[in-house]
């Protein structure tokens, strides 16, 4: 084993996993899990081990990519049902919490009169009893509510389940990741810690930091035969000097997707960090070591995988002084608490912000902005676009905000005035409600239903109302999947023809043609204010 001291290569790819299936928030919420592992995971793995030539035919049309099939041969029929047993027997706890759910849900719907809710907690199931509570809203219609903290300290919630799975990437092509479970190869270490633990900030520290193989071997637990792999995740050769902005404007830099540095000289900040690995091969980008040596603060605005992203935080955690997430009503099964999902996997400086409620910072602020739309018209409160001023610069990250009500524009340009940039997300066809939330309804969505509510952005009609009411200097087209390094999130492969792109591309000529700078952003992008 080398003694000297090494740094952890900026290709070193490293997915985080939840028995075997790439994790995102979640499959860390404890009734979230229960009811992924049932209705998603479990039915996945059934289809595949009765039919896997069906998924094999599906995944050969890219429209398919990230539908409900596993990406493997159909020699893996084995290992996927030995998985699929040991889901039934290990995680047999998680599977009765979900069926109590569905059918005291159930339950709900047809005794929930209107009166007393009382008298049905003696019909409460024992798995949740002391877990939820039950509530109406304002019309009337039953519901439960989940003790979310409570249940962290469970046996649902198992952190030991969690991992690591450390390998070398070369490219950018990675296939769908959230419904193949995770068969490692030769190449592929996986490190069995729970994503809290203070190990996987020393390891991550080692990209600019060196030190010896075996402090990181034993910290990780590795041991014989497996150090060797190990090994060729390190190498003798310095990454280039981080670097910190010191100039007297601001500057923002787009790292793909919805991830934006936006950076003066007292200040910091990172917008949903999704960073590219450096494997110098591809379209241009900013990767990991174009990033400083410390977030002052990482802003989150929605709890999809493509927006808060387990795989790029764990990188950064050792960076990020505070994360900002949007405030939740807390309890609901379709919008799980941020905060305490990413309690739970080792931040422990989370800000929750609330609409129109601002954090002072040095050189100026962030202000919590509503946002409409994305999330099918389910009560979500865990979405936030924000406002960031810096220097009297006023830059506003809508995500995928769909201009659903435009009223609301005209009421914060009234509050806010004219501002100098809007980011804002225009995949106007979005998923069918079904494609996120399809494993938490308790009844079956109808096809209209599904079809009609949609995970969608503003289309250019809505984008150019935006434009009009909020009076930008500069409009910038972000968040719409397009980089390869994104696909094996969104599953999205557009072309010249599709309808995002068209409506995007309108927008784009109309700002010019108006004389406002705008541009569909891909790869990398300077912006200096």
């Amino acid at each position: 084993m080398p003694t000297h001291d090494l740094y952890l290569k900026q290709n070193v790819l490293a997915a985080p996993l939840i028995d075997h299936w790439y994790a995102w928030s979640w499959l860390i919420s404890p009734a979230q899990a229960a009811m992924y592992i049932a209705n998603s995971h479990l039915k996945i793995m059934q289809s595949f081990v009765a039919a896997p030539q069906i998924h094999v035919a599906a995944l050969k049309n890219p429209a398919m990519r990230g539908g409900p099939f596993i990406n493997c041969d159909v020699s893996k029929v084995p290992v996927i049902k030995a998985l699929m047993e040991c889901t039934l027997s290990e995680q047999a706890h998680m599977l009765e919490f979900a069926a109590a759910v569905r059918d005291f849900s159930k339950t709900m719907r047809t005794v929930g009169t209107g009166c007393s809710l009382e008298p049905l907690y003696q019909q409460l199931p024992e798995v949740l009893k002391g877990y939820v509570e039950l509530v109406y809203d304002l019309n009337h219609s039953p519901s439960i509510r989940f003790i979310e903290a409570l249940l962290y300290k469970s046996r649902y919630y198992d952190a030991s389940r969690q991992s690591l799975a450390l390998s070398l990437v070369e490219g950018d092509d990675r296939p769908f990741a959230l419904s193949t479970p995770h068969l490692a190869g030769p190449d592929c270490l996986t490190v069995n810690l729970p994503f809290g633990a203070e190990t996987w900030d020393r390891l991550f520290e080692m990209k600019r930091n060196s030190r010896p193989l075996g402090y990181i071997a034993e910290a990780l637990g590795v041991k014989n035969g497996s150090v060797d792999l190990l090994s060729t995740f390190f190498t003798e050769e310095a990454p280039r000097p981080a670097e910190k902005y010191m100039g007297d404007s601001v500057r923002v830099r787009y790292f793909g997707h919805a991830c934006l540095l936006i950076e003066s000289k007292e200040s910091c900040i990172l917008t949903d960090p999704v960073v590219s690995y450096n494997h110098g091969d591809g379209i241009l980008r900013y990767t990991y070591d174009d990033l400083p040596e410390n977030i002052d603060y990482a802003l989150i605005t929605h709890n999809h995988q493509d927006h808060c992203l387990f795989e790029t935080l764990l990188q950064l955690r050792h960076k990020i002084r505070t994360i900002v997430v949007p405030k939740n009503n807390g309890g609901g099964l379709a919008d799980p608490s941020l905060k305490l999902v990413l309690q739970n996997i080792g931040f422990d400086q989370i800000r929750e912000i609330d609409e129109i409620e601002t954090i002072k910072i040095d050189g100026g602020e962030i202000t919590g902005l509503p946002f409409l739309g994305e999330h099918a018209d389910l009560n979500i409160r865990t979405k936030i676009a924000y406002l960031v001023n810096l220097k009297d610069r006023l830059i506003i990250c809508a995500a995928d905000s769909n201009n659903i009500e435009p009223k609301l524009y005209e009421h914060l340009h009234d509050l806010i005035g004219d501002i100098d940039l809007l980011f804002l997300g225009m995949e106007c066809d979005g998923g069918p409600l079904s494609w996120l939330y399809g494993p938490v309804f308790t009844e079956a969505l109808t096809r209209k239903q599904d079809q009609s509510r949609r995970l969608d952005g503003s289309d250019f009609a809505k984008g150019i109302d935006m434009v009009d009411r909020l009076k930008p200097k500069q409009v910038y087209v972000y968040a719409m999947g397009q980089e390869p390094w994104l696909t094996y999130l969104t599953s999205i492969q557009y072309t010249d023809e599709s309808r995002p792109i068209i409506e995007s591309d309108k927008l784009v000529e109309e700002c010019r043609r108006r004389g406002i700078e705008s541009e569909r952003l891909y790869g990398k992008k300077l912006i200096t204010l």
